[in-house]
């Protein structure tokens, strides 16, 4: 849900995404995606030029493929609000060549599994990454994604902006990890806490 390509969204890491799930079906929310697999490629040029300036341009993969941009997120707010542009490409592999075509080039693959629910007035997103389980709500406010969160019996003062790649960092930097890539098969086998995350458990 955005407002004028704005994303306004908040985080929480959780220890069960199934208690979740019955919430949401309880309150009627509608399921708009199926548990899917999504895979995302991120792109900036040789000299790190996106990174520089805390933008980001994603190329994704789920139950359709989408280019995305995203500016800068506004700095000190309590939830994550950022410019966002997204929108629907029709192939993948075109979509790759194109951005390579223009000088960027993929610095860092990332995978999860994620769920969607519509509850009329947020999105609730259920996603399993390869560190732990998280839910992230995106609405028109941080007074409605707070409402949303409380409904969900999630502690709003856990709430995180950190990105899934920053927490990337995080646990690649607290254990000295090879890994190059968030994806599950560098991950195998690995269990993380919140403490290794530096974040607070919500549920």
């Amino acid at each position: 849900m955005q407002n004028n390509h704005l994303e306004i969204e908040v985080k929480f890491y959780v220890g069960q995404l199934s208690k979740l799930e019955e919430r949401l079906q309880a309150m009627g929310a509608r399921l708009v995606q199926p548990r899917t697999h999504e895979l995302n490629l991120r792109f900036d040029t040789l000299k790190g030029k996106l990174r520089a300036k805390h933008q980001v341009l994603r190329l994704r993969r789920d139950q359709k493929t989408w280019l995305t941009f995203k500016g800068p997120s506004a700095p000190g707010a309590a939830i994550a609000l950022r410019q966002e542009i997204e929108f629907e490409v029709s192939s993948f592999e075109d979509a790759k060549l194109f951005l390579e075509s223009l000088g960027y080039k993929t610095y860092i693959i990332y995978e999860k599994y994620r769920q969607v629910f519509d509850t009329g007035e947020v999105l609730v997103m259920l996603d399993e990454l390869p560190y732990g389980h998280f839910v992230e709500i995106e609405g028109a406010d941080a007074g409605v994604l707070e409402r949303a969160a409380s409904r969900l019996g999630l502690n709003w003062e856990a709430r995180s902006t950190a990105s899934y790649l920053e927490l990337f960092h995080r646990v690649k930097t607290k254990y000295d990890l090879k890994a190059e890539n968030l994806c599950f098969d560098e991950f195998k086998g690995a269990v993380f806490t919140v403490n290794d995350l530096k974040i607070a458990q919500a549920d």
